[in-house]
């Protein structure tokens, strides 16, 4: 979980730089509108989490259990 804390801490500094840019695009929400960046870095995380666990959990269902055991 260090990395992830670390990436979205350092995504929301960069965030929060980059959206005084592009204020002219954001339509509804301040610039720095704190709902917005902890609702974005919590979705961005599941999904992240979700397909990092789903993409080897699906590759393994492939794999016949009697061939994994005989390797071992």
């Amino acid at each position: 979980m260090r990395p992830v804390v670390l990436g979205m801490a350092l995504g929301m500094a960069l965030t929060a730089g980059v959206s005084r840019v592009l204020k002219a695009l954001l339509f509804g929400v301040s610039a720095l509108d704190p709902v917005v960046f902890a609702s974005v870095s919590v979705l961005l995380a599941v999904w992240l989490h979700f397909f990092a666990s789903y993409v080897p959990a699906r590759r393994a269902t492939k794999v016949d259990p009697m061939v994994a055991l005989e390797c071992e």
